[in-house]
């Protein structure tokens, strides 16, 4: 499975905002490689932020 599904699989399933380090925790990814993903993800307009630092899925 590519990263951003893993990402966004993992946002999806928490059913709230998290931070990127959480992401990284739950999805056993690299922070960075979480980071990267969700730059996609912000491109894709797939995520959006609620709050600072926090990201859900749109």
């Amino acid at each position: 499975m590519e990263n951003t599904q893993k990402v966004l699989d993992a946002m999806k399933k928490a059913g709230k905002a998290l931070k990127a380090g959480e992401i990284a925790e739950i999805t056993g990814l690299d922070k960075k490689e979480v980071d990267k993903a969700m730059n996609l993800l912000k491109k894709e307009d797939k995520i959006i932020s609620p709050k600072v630092c926090f990201w859900q899925p749109k």
